[in-house]
């Protein structure tokens, strides 16, 4: 699963990335998936203005596609699961990845360090 800012470095700024996280996307063996979450976090972003990415939300769904990522819904059980997991960390969107990655036994590519404290295996 790939995390928002990860997701943006992919298209703006891939530098930033790290070799194996590059890697793991690039790896035909692997399957990414962009949670709703991931949108969701986006679309606030840009209509807060805190972000100047509206051509990315506008045609997020296109992009997706066209880079062979997988939309990855939000089920009701995830939505449960994230609101009940330990205050560790507060930010709503980072928190419905946590509990995705952990439901789904997924491994999230991200540069954060916030999902090593709920257990969830982090790439990069």
């Amino acid at each position: 699963m790939i995390d928002t800012h990860v997701l943006l470095w992919w298209w703006t700024d891939s530098t930033k990335l790290s070799r194996v996280a590059t890697d793991a996307i690039l790896d035909s063996r692997n399957r990414s998936y962009v949670s709703a979450a991931v949108a969701w976090e986006l679309a606030i972003k840009v209509n807060l203005r805190k972000l100047k990415a509206r051509e990315v939300v506008s045609s997020l769904p296109q992009l997706l596609l066209q880079e062979g990522f997988k939309r990855l819904a939000i089920s009701t059980d995830q939505a449960l699961r994230a609101g009940l997991l330990p205050l560790l960390h507060k930010d709503p969107f980072d928190r419905m990845l946590i509990a995705q990655a952990q439901a789904l036994n997924f491994p999230v590519v991200s540069a954060d360090a916030v999902y090593d404290r709920y257990g969830v295996t982090r790439i990069w």
